[in-house]
């Protein structure tokens, strides 16, 4: 006889897991909404027995008393005004009092956590444990309450902050001696988060700190700055004592910039950026060239030739967005003399007692991305380094308005020019993932956080003049004309784009020209001063007061010729 199989309702389980997982939750959901029945009826009863309990205690001869007592109250509360009404609130709100939830909130760590801080200070015993210390704070087996002051832990059990005490003979002015304690901290606390070491040399303490993820939301905006600031991206709150308001959508909320001061009061009037490919040095470049728009000129220089920059050419105050090495040079030609313009215009006005004109306190932008690809290719044609044009915006830049940044990948860092790396000293930029040394080396100071072996695009650290490094993210400003990244994204860079003065597709070809400029007769009999011309040597220099033929080459802006 066949056997007959039992019913799906008792061989299949799901059915029983979904059964009980609604059950739970409809109890979990009766409770949260019938709490305060339940804490009423609780309260009423510890009274009934504390009221029990009195009355077992209190003596024969003294129970009639009380009797006549309660029953007057209950008489002067039953004939007074609204007394019913009053009595049973007041009834209610004991009840309430008495029957609240009395279990002592948790002290200290778990059990867990209790292990955790002892495997951690166990860790730490060969680093600041010492054979010669009478008392020594670290030593195997030891107390670890005694070297751990405070300490607090997430919802799973890890280490979100912890002070510790180290003794006073531990060479904590040494950087290898830090590194190696910050080493062991960061590898028992968890890895795959930042962490923030705070060294307190004169307290002899150490507070470690996990840090939240930079917003990686912010989009290309108008910030509210200052003329000649300039937001590199943004960092911690407890780094900087400044924040911004920053439209995210619909909302506006403050965020703590990194901001950059140029002019010729700055410290720091260029910037170098350096990153591996990928890692937002082109995104900050374009971030940096529709803020400077706003009060400036901007000279482009695309060494990397992938039309990263085509958005810009064309437009109102983009001089020229050049990629290659001709017209590379030739452009940057004409920014040092421009450069030498500046600062002899601005000599004379001084010596005569009268403010710069107001061409030469334009800033003018110059960025070049990726310059040591165009100094491969300048070489291969016979032409000269486009880097050794560079000399003098970066050495008079500052007195002259001209502002330099030059983002370079780090393979080839080593092909940076002496002036590159000389005048951009003050100022530095490290995108993408790093490990401490190299931030070390470029920046040329360590930073007090981990790095994470995984960041987003223009995720980085900043360092400017004398202040510390600080963690940044640059703001999302993509190609608008890169389909791949979002819609809303690419909105916000059109939306800060100046109006076009060369219609959009249009690349004309050079075509030669005569400009015949006429300079009026000063009454020292010196030449005015204005910008730098090439005469026709047919014509000879010509008299001060006289005209100047000038040949040159009218093209749109961003072809090469």
């Amino acid at each position: 006889m066949a056997r007959r199989p039992l019913p799906r309702i008792l061989t299949d389980r799901a059915p029983l897991l979904r059964g009980r997982e609604l059950a739970r939750t409809a109890a979990d959901g009766a409770g949260d909404i019938f709490h305060p029945l339940l804490t009423l009826s609780r309260g009423l009863r510890r009274l009934a027995v504390s009221a029990a309990q009195r009355w077992r205690a209190t003596p024969q001869e003294r129970r009639a008393p009380m009797c006549f007592l309660i029953g007057a109250c209950v008489l002067v509360v039953a004939l007074a005004p609204y007394g019913p009404l009053l009595g049973l609130l007041a009834l209610m709100g004991a009840a309430a009092w008495t029957g609240r939830d009395r279990s002592p909130a948790p002290t200290g760590p778990g059990e867990a956590e209790s292990a955790r801080l002892r495997a951690l200070y166990e860790a730490l015993v060969p680093y600041f444990g010492g054979d010669g210390d009478p008392d020594p704070l670290y030593t195997y087996g030891g107390d670890w309450e005694a070297a751990f002051d405070a300490y607090a832990f997430d919802d799973g059990g890890r280490i979100v902050r912890l002070r510790l005490r180290y003794p006073a003979y531990f060479t904590d002015g040494e950087a290898a001696a830090r590194t190696r304690i910050e080493q062991v901290l960061h590898a028992k606390s968890g890895r795959g988060r930042e962490y923030r070491f705070g060294w307190d040399e004169e307290a002899n303490t150490l507070t470690l700190t996990v840090l939240d993820a930079l917003p990686t939301d912010i989009a290309a905006q108008r910030f509210v700055t200052a003329p000649g600031e300039t937001v590199l991206g943004f960092t911690d709150p407890e780094s900087v004592r400044r924040t911004l308001p920053v439209t995210d959508g619909e909302t506006v909320r403050d965020e703590p910039p990194v901001i950059w001061r140029t002019g010729p009061r700055s410290t720091e009037p260029h910037l170098l950026v350096l990153g591996q490919p990928g890692s937002g040095t082109t995104t900050l470049l374009r971030s940096l060239a529709l803020q400077a728009l706003a009060h400036g000129d901007v000279l482009i220089i695309d060494g990397g030739g992938t039309g990263e920059f085509g958005a810009l050419a064309g437009r109102s105050g983009v001089l020229g967005v050049e990629s290659g090495p001709a017209g590379a040079l030739a452009t940057l030609a004409w920014a040092a003399q421009e450069t030498e313009r500046r600062l002899l215009v601005t000599s004379r006005a001084r010596q005569a007692g009268e403010p710069a004109p107001d061409d030469t306190r334009r800033p003018l932008w110059i960025l070049a991305d990726r310059p040591t690809a165009l100094s491969h290719l300048a070489t291969a044609e016979g032409y000269d380094d486009p880097q050794r044009l560079l000399q003098v915006p970066l050495r008079h830049g500052r007195a002259a308005q001209v502002t330099v940044v030059v983002a370079e990948q780090f393979d080839n860092a080593g092909l940076l020019s002496d002036p590159v790396r000389v005048h951009t000293t003050r100022a530095r930029v490290v995108l993408g993932p790093a490990t401490p040394d190299e931030v070390r080396t470029v920046l040329g100071a360590e930073p007090h956080t981990t790095p994470t072996p995984v960041v987003p695009p223009g995720r980085g650290y900043a360092l400017l003049g004398a202040g510390p490094v600080l963690r940044l993210q640059v703001p999302a400003t993509p190609d608008p004309h890169d389909e791949t990244v979002g819609a809303d994204e690419r909105r916000a860079v059109l939306a800060l784009l100046p109006e076009r003065t060369v219609p959009a597709g249009e690349r004309s070809v050079g075509r030669p020209v005569r400009m015949t400029k006429t300079f009026a007769e000063p009454a020292t009999g010196e030449q005015t001063p204005g910008r730098a011309a090439v005469a026709d040597p047919s014509q000879g220099a010509g008299p001060a007061g006289g005209a100047i033929t000038v040949h040159g080459t009218v093209r749109a802006a961003g072809a090469e010729g």
